[in-house]
């Protein structure tokens, strides 16, 4: 029975001890694609001067130039586009889904409900204006399978030759069943839904994603990825925006609805200085794997606690999420006040539920981040719904997530 702080530090001690050689496997991966971000800094020559700024139209601003090929070589894919312009990842998936679809298409999701603020772009209950769906663009989703993963076998009847896209959702999302995908798994549904129909764009939402294996999906048969600057790949210190990579072709339309047909990505000034999105790309290896410790910790810790988590320790990590079940919406407001409490910058600040645009239900946040919203930092979100579950993420170190997640164990305590 846990009842004191000293009963909490006797346990942290024992799972730090536990989890050590999954630290170790993590520190690995870390080294392998620090490596890799390495190697394309110097592939491409990068130099002080890419860092400036540019103004106006934008035109032969080299920095925004060559930090789009060191992306695309890092992840894999013919082209890319990083841009602070995207307000957000869900943003940055927008454009493609815009870019690319058209009235009549047909969008398949294949890993179950998309999250809140995905709903809302497809227009998923036929209110939003705006909407995929009011524009015409058929909307359909195969559910997840009974062990919350991507029902691979009911591919081939959920496929035609009239699905235009497939989206494929990495991580979990606000779904304590659903099971972050890997690499692998997306790998062999690619090469799937190729053998179904070879003219199906297979998109994927890589939020949360980017850095946890050693590999990225669009090296490995995805055609089109997007995913936020402010979670893994900006390294915790990218102020803003998103990137999107993939085929050529196919980037090129995405870039013609982020700024406009014919001009595509040869415009857009970037009046910031670009050093924090070379630098945040490379430190996101190195700091990816402090949130990944923090999760390994916070899920072995609350485990202990009696508390279900997901996913184990001996499950495989697509994402650097680690949800949580917590029962009630007061445990669920608690931890949240215990981690803000424990956060660097507004500690002071007592988190409460409130209604944000794009979520159906309240949503209570702690995040004493440097960058506001930033989820690569150590933060937890949560619709106020059952099962309460409180979804942890981030960590720009592995010490800080230590003391952070014994922060929201020590509030539950007191429940």
């Amino acid at each position: 029975m846990i009842d004191s702080k000293n009963d909490l530090n006797l346990l942290k001690n024992q799972i730090l001890e536990q989890i050590e050689p999954l630290c170790k496997a993590i520190d690995e991966r870390s080294l392998q694609n620090t490596a890799k971000v390495l190697d394309a800094f110097r592939h491409h020559r990068i130099a002080e001067f890419h860092f400036h700024g540019s103004t106006g139209y934008g035109y032969g601003d080299a920095g925004r130039d060559k930090l789009d090929a060191v992306w695309a070589e890092i992840f894999g894919a013919e082209k890319a586009i990083v841009r602070t312009h995207f307000v957000s990842g869900t943003h940055a998936l927008s454009t493609v889904l815009f870019g690319l679809l058209r009235p009549g298409d047909e969008l398949l999701a294949i890993a179950g409900t998309p999250y809140d603020t995905m709903q809302t772009v497809i227009g998923y209950h036929h209110s939003t204006p705006g909407s995929l769906t009011e524009l015409g663009i058929v909307y359909k989703e195969l559910p997840l399978n009974e062990s919350g993963g991507v029902a691979e076998d009911q591919l081939p009847a959920a496929i035609s030759d009239k699905t235009k896209m497939v989206l494929i959702q990495r991580s979990r999302g606000y779904n304590l069943q659903r099971q972050a995908l890997s690499v692998a798994t997306i790998k062999r549904i690619c090469q799937q839904i190729k053998t179904i129909n070879p003219d199906c764009i297979c998109f994927v939402d890589n939020c949360y994603g980017e850095f946890v294996e050693t590999v990225e999906p669009t090296a490995i048969g995805a055609d089109i990825m997007a995913g936020s600057l402010i979670k893994n790949p900006g390294g915790g210190i990218a102020p803003t925006g998103g990137y999107i990579a993939g085929r050529a072709k196919l980037v090129d339309l995405a870039a013609c609805r982020l700024t406009a047909p014919g001009l595509g990505s040869e415009m857009g000034s970037s009046l910031t200085d670009k050093r924090l999105l070379y630098q945040g790309i490379f430190l996101a290896p190195h700091t990816v794997a402090q949130a990944l410790k923090g999760a390994l910790f916070a899920g072995a810790l609350f485990s202990a606690l009696g508390y279900k988590t997901s996913p184990s320790l001996a499950d495989p990590r697509g994402d650097i999420i680690q949800a949580i079940e917590l029962g009630s919406a007061e445990k669920l407001i608690a931890f949240c006040r215990g981690l803000q409490h424990n956060s660097p910058v507004d500690s002071h600040v007592t988190p409460e539920p409130g209604l944000l645009p794009g979520y159906s239900d309240p949503v209570i946040m702690a995040a004493g981040t440097f960058v506001q919203g930033a989820s690569i930092e150590l933060s937890a979100d949560a619709p106020l719904r059952p099962p309460f579950t409180v979804y942890l993420q981030g960590g720009l170190t592995f010490e800080h997530a230590i003391l952070g997640i014994l922060g929201a164990a020590s509030e539950l305590l007191k429940r």
